[in-house]
């Protein structure tokens, strides 16, 4: 078997992968400083700095045009996703929180895509349900309560078009999926890995990207 893990991921490697990705932006890059600067023991939740620019790079690949977000924090990633859609693309973004998705909205307006964005403030399996029944997303982004991701994932997944693409974080939970004591969000994602890869319905890849990101296209 030939084993894939000998390349090591330093600091000095990391920082090589970021200088040889698409930089983010000035908005960006406020956007990410700012949310460390006033949101410190939280700021972990926001999606890692190479993630952006393959959001951007997924929305244009699959010619998405309608995104649905599923956890949202200070908007890092829906932003770097909307800048990625057409003028006339629409980025559904869930959360729960207004204070957290503020930073979002302003950074949202600054670069000029708040047009593309709804933010729904409601727990996102109301939101999710409360939407067409009918295959319609073109590609949704799960980053929220590992807790729930089963479920968000079978609201989603009917609602995919024929290629639509389904973009998990946390995959990895820092590991925790090995542990076989895992409990608390580490078993959660364990059981929500397993059902994916069970999934008929959908073709998936598990990657080590940042935390661990599942790329599921709807067959």
């Amino acid at each position: 078997m030939t084993k894939g893990n000998e390349t090591k991921i330093t600091d000095e490697l990391y920082a090589y992968m970021l200088a040889h990705n698409p930089p983010l932006d000035r908005v960006q890059r406020e956007l990410v400083e700012t949310t460390y600067a006033h949101l410190p023991e939280q700021a972990g939740m926001q999606s890692a700095e190479e993630q952006g620019p393959l959001l951007a790079f997924l929305v244009r690949l699959t010619g998405a045009r309608h995104i649905v977000e599923v956890g949202t924090f200070t908007g890092f990633s829906a932003l770097s996703m909307a800048q990625a859609l057409p003028a006339d693309g629409r980025l559904i973004a869930c959360d729960i929180s207004a204070e957290w998705t503020a930073y979002g909205r302003e950074a949202w307006e600054k670069a000029g895509v708040a047009d593309r964005i709804e933010l729904r403030i409601a727990p996102a399996l109301d939101t999710l349900r409360a939407m067409p029944a009918e295959p319609h997303i073109d590609l949704a982004y799960l980053d929220a309560d590992k807790g729930n991701y089963i479920p968000y994932w079978e609201e989603l997944v009917p609602r995919m078009r024929q290629g639509g693409l389904i973009v998990t974080d946390n995959v990895l939970f820092h590991g925790g999926v090995t542990d076989p004591h895992a409990t608390g969000g580490a078993a959660a994602i364990k059981e929500f890995n397993e059902h994916v890869a069970a999934d008929s319905r959908m073709d998936s890849v598990l990657l080590t990207v940042s935390d661990g990101l599942t790329l599921s296209r709807r067959r």
